[in-house]
Order: C-alpha cells, then sequence, then structure tokens
C-alpha cells in the first residue's frame, strides 16, 4: 500500500491552491503547512485522503519546493513493523539500491515514526514506513 507521495513543485503556493481545488472533489481534505524541525528536511504542504486518522490506514500527498538537480519520484510504501522495514531496505540493497540514509526513528514527522530510504538505479526515491499508530494491514 503507498503510505505517501512527495511531489516536487516549483511554486508551493501556487501548487497548494491547485492541489487544494482537485483533490477536494476526491474528498481528500488540506493537512495545511507542515513546517520541518529537521535539518535536510524540506517544509511539506499536504493533503489527506479521507480515511486518513479514522482508525484506517490512509494515504498523503506532501507538497514540497522542488530542489536544484532534484529528479524522480518519491513514493512512501507501508511496512507492517519495523523488522519489515529493516527487512525491505535490506532486500532493496541487494538487488542495488543505495540505502539514502540510516534505518530507524524519523521522530521529526511524529512518535513511533520508523523508516528507511532507497534510492534505484534512475534517482527515484523510496521510503519503506511503519507507523506504529497505523493498523496492520496483514494478520
Amino acid at each position: 500500500m503507498i503510505d505517501h507521495v512527495y511531489i516536487s513543485v516549483t511554486n508551493l503556493a501556487r501548487s497548494a491552491a491547485f492541489y487544494k481545488q482537485f483533490l477536494s472533489s476526491l474528498g481528500w481534505r488540506e493537512f495545511g503547512l507542515h513546517k520541518s524541525q529537521a535539518a535536510g528536511v524540506p517544509d511539506l504542504h499536504g493533503f489527506l485522503e479521507s480515511v486518513y486518522g479514522n482508525g484506517q490506514v490512509g494515504c498523503s500527498i506532501w507538497l514540497r519546493e522542488r530542489q536544484p538537480g532534484e529528479t524522480g519520484l518519491y513514493v512512501g510504501l507501508v511496512a507492517d513493523s519495523p523488522e519489515e522495514v529493516n527487512a525491505a531496505a535490506d532486500a532493496a540493497v541487494a538487488a542495488g539500491a543505495t540505502l539514502e540514509s540510516p534505518t530507524g526513528n524519523r521522530d521529526h514527522f511524529g512518535p513511533g515514526y520508523y523508516a528507511a530510504n532507497v534510492v534505484d538505479f534512475d534517482g527515484n526515491r523510496i521510503e519503506i514506513v511503519n507507523k506504529s499508530f497505523n493498523p496492520k494491514r496483514r494478520g
């Protein structure tokens, strides 16, 4: 399941207005600006799927200012445990990906947020994430 997607944009305010109007037609709601407290983590403007936060795993879309030289896709994939995050990151690296940052807690995104970030051959970035507050997807 997709947990979240980052969309890199050239004008955050203009894009936030566009996505607010567009996504509301699909039942999404605006989260608003998330000011980052961590070095190297950009400010984000978020939108949440209607089930997000209602006891179900939901998807989110986050707009971020495009950085110079940035390419590719950034997508977050749901894992059911920190151990599954570790196993998926290990499998990605064994298949040829690069570990972008150490696997571990990302407290700047909230308590119970555990993730690994990998980069594939073409610069696409994949985050494997377990949020302890999400219900498990599999038994």
